[in-house]
């Protein structure tokens, strides 16, 4: 569905990302998602296979207490306002990653590098029912393809195998087709919702010895 921008879903400007930017990297310890991680995993579980209450995910980006109360409910409101934002973008073909920003011998670039730790994440907090669906199902993996070619070309994920590296054009190739992946990924959990044996496997603890994969980030927000 193509909407006129004038009639696009209200998501943050670019002072509110500034502000929330602002706060997670003064706030944030080693291995904490940073806001473009922070818009991937909302971006997996908007289109993942079964709702993560805010609650839940908030646990994946906060970790320090804040420092007052006013503080505290403009931090929560500039992230219910994303989180809202994605799915709402994403119903008028408006959705657009926030991605990060390295310093390169060409210059600065863009690197899904930190969108991609938080997309892995976000599968992360439903972890069974994906893993259950992408063992069986290779629909989902061929839908997948352009998210996990950027995760393991950045190092986020490692692969069984060596691959090449992407060009620059087939990077920005696949950070072109996001917004159509995900889309299409929230449209299989949609008709192809997890089966009772995949609910149920969902209660068993995690595996001993499992980790989260490597993941890196680096780099400013970029919108």
């Amino acid at each position: 569905m193509n909407v006129p921008k004038s009639e696009w879903p209200s998501s943050l400007d670019d002072k509110e990302l500034e502000e929330l930017d602002t706060y997670l990297r003064t706030h944030g310890n080693e291995g904490d998602l940073m806001l473009d991680g922070v818009h991937g995993l909302l971006s997996a579980v908007a289109v993942g296979p079964l709702e993560v209450k805010p609650e839940e995910w908030l646990h994946e980006v906060l970790h320090d207490a804040f420092e007052d109360e006013d503080q505290g409910n403009r931090v929560l409101a500039l992230l219910a306002k994303l989180n809202d934002s994605v799915t709402a973008e994403l119903d008028v073909d408006a959705y657009e990653p926030i991605l990060g920003e390295v310093d390169t011998e060409e210059g600065p670039m863009l690197s899904a590098a930190g969108w991609c730790e938080g997309f892995s994440r976000g599968i992360d907090m439903r972890a069974s029912l994906w893993e259950a669906r992408l063992a069986e199902d290779p629909e989902l993996m061929q839908l997948l393809g352009p998210i996990m070619a950027l995760a393991v070309d950045e190092g986020v994920l490692q692969a069984d195998a060596e691959f090449e590296r992407l060009t620059d054009e087939e990077y920005d190739e696949c950070l072109g087709q996001l917004p159509a992946v995900l889309r299409a990924v929230g449209d299989y959990w949609q008709e192809n919702a997890p089966t009772e044996a995949e609910l149920a496997a969902m209660a068993q603890p995690r595996r001993e010895g499992e980790e989260h994969p490597p993941r890196q980030r680096a780099g400013h927000w970029v919108h």
